[in-house]
């Protein structure tokens, strides 16, 4: 698969796993759901194997990323993150998760966030067929569409390219390139 494997993830193993086992894979669990826009709003800025390296110290310091424990946190638990060298200290993105917990709640008690979410794509992945990284776009009309709905119901730290890299990640776009094997398998899986 390595000759033609999407190049961005480089041979990092554990950005090629990632590749090859997560990315793009329609993902419908509404908690895991949050926890992958929650990284991609702390990923702003920075690289995404800087995040990935980080997860599971994010997945400890963010209580397993329950967002009924995360909505009543406050100053206290601002201060124990951004005191934690194992995550991205950044108050901002670390306030922004606890506001997203609390808008998760609303959202998930009323429709799924799950629903809420691939209700966007009509239920179904869009399957994408470029075959240049140069094609990808970082953003689409359908990612700021996302992304308003988003910040409309109150989350944070999720701009329309990081919605994208969102959609990308968890399935709702599949932007493998058409030459890469992934591309097909994650196809099927739609």
């Amino acid at each position: 698969m390595s000759e033609q494997r999407c190049p961005w993830c480089g041979d990092d193993p554990l950005y090629v796993a990632y590749h090859d086992e997560e990315w793009g894979v329609p993902e419908r669990d509404s908690r895991a759901l949050w926890e992958k826009l929650v990284l991609d709003g702390f990923q702003a800025g920075l690289s995404w194997i800087t995040i990935l390296r980080k997860r599971e110290n994010f997945r400890a310091a963010f209580a397993g990323f329950d967002p009924e424990v995360i909505a009543r946190w406050g100053e206290a638990e601002v201060a124990r993150l951004l005191a934690d060298p194992g995550i991205v200290r950044h108050r901002g993105k670390i306030e922004a998760t606890i506001t997203n917990a609390r808008a998760w709640l609303e959202i998930e008690a009323r429709e799924g966030f799950a629903t809420f979410l691939w209700s966007r794509v009509g239920g179904a992945p869009i399957q994408n067929r470029f075959r240049r990284m140069d094609e990808v776009p970082a953003e689409t009309p359908l990612s700021q569409h996302i992304s308003r709905d988003l910040r409309a119901a109150g989350f944070r730290f999720c701009g329309p390219t990081i919605t994208y890299a969102f959609m990308q990640a968890t399935g709702m776009v599949n932007d493998h390139l058409v030459t890469c094997p992934r591309h097909a398998q994650v196809a099927a899986l739609a």
